[in-house]
């Protein structure tokens, strides 16, 4: 067995009820959802008993993601189970950064809610739009973007699945013209433009902010969704304020972390996206998660099976 890279679930993956069994079974996983309460009353509630409307709020699924994520991985970390490099995608990357000692766990949750405010108000008020394009290359879709004004290739996922981000009605048309490609474009359950220029307002915000605060390096090898290499000390503010209105490099990250030697990937947090898109990036990545008792159980099945096999 090779080594185990956390990965942390971002926005589009949230749920009702998501975390709640989790809290009751783990003493970990409830200290970290504790902690967030404490810095943002009313966390637990939205979690456990919001509806979708609710949890689809930035302001809301941003804080509420953070502290599922970091719930899920501080419960491996309970029953034994410890990374060798970690990585986040969108808003994963700060429970990354958390779990990896860059920030205390109240500070980090405190610089999530001011993310979640300036994203959400840049979002306000403007058609904006995210989707996914799904079965064409990189190159098709950066050519499609560079024919609209106001649409951005955003996330590189995995081969095959690029998302877009901007205008609209302009991702509209760019829908399209995908299909016309025999592509196929789905728009996400978000609420923003996200990773594009439309939050350049956010970024400058997010930018100040993060000077004021005092960064540990990391305890592991965090990947940066803008440059898929590791953290250090001195660049953490930078990319964490820029990571906002800059495109995720999700396939190049996992990529990375599999030349370090990763082959073992566990998602930590709601859903199960990452690990679908992990096994398109490399069929050979053994792709494990964790987002409740029941899951964090058969993931430490498989582990223990898989070390029995070494």
């Amino acid at each position: 067995m090779g080594k185990i890279a956390f990965v942390f679930a971002g926005q589009g993956a949230q749920y009702p009820g998501m975390g709640k069994a989790l809290y009751e079974a783990s003493a970990a996983a409830r200290y970290v959802f504790d902690q967030v309460e404490d810095v943002r009353p009313g966390t637990l509630e939205q979690c456990f008993s919001g509806d979708k409307e609710t949890l689809f709020r930035t302001i809301n699924t941003q804080p509420c993601l953070f502290a599922v994520d970091l719930a899920c991985a501080m419960a491996l970390v309970e029953a034994g189970v410890r990374p060798d490099m970690a990585a986040g995608f969108s808003l994963g990357e700060l429970a990354a950064a958390a779990f990896a000692e860059m920030l205390p766990l109240k500070e980090a949750a405190r610089l999530v809610c001011r993310r979640a405010e300036r994203m959400d108000a840049c979002a306000a008020g403007k058609k904006t739009a995210m989707a996914a394009v799904l079965r064409l290359s990189e190159e098709q879709v950066e050519k499609l973007c560079a024919d609209f004004e106001n649409v951005y290739p955003v996330n590189y996922n995995c081969p095959g699945q690029i998302v877009v981000s901007g205008d609209e009605g302009q991702i509209a048309a760019l829908s399209e013209r995908v299909a016309a490609l025999k592509g196929r474009a789905m728009r996400l359950n978000v609420s923003g433009a996200f990773h594009s220029p439309y939050m350049h307002e956010a970024a400058l915000d997010l930018a100040d902010y993060l000077r004021t605060l005092r960064f540990a390096a990391p305890a592991l090898p965090v990947y940066a969704n803008c440059t898929a290499e590791p953290y250090t000390v001195e660049t953490a503010a930078s990319l964490l304020s820029r990571q906002v209105e800059n495109p995720v490099r999700w396939e190049q990250s996992v990529r990375a972390m599999i030349a370090q030697g990763a082959d073992t990937f566990i998602e930590c947090g709601a859903g199960k996206t990452l690990s679908g898109l992990i096994s398109k990036i490399d069929k050979d990545a053994k792709t494990l998660r964790v987002e409740d008792p029941e899951t964090l159980r058969q993931t430490l099945e498989s582990l223990k099976e898989g070390k029995a096999a070494c």
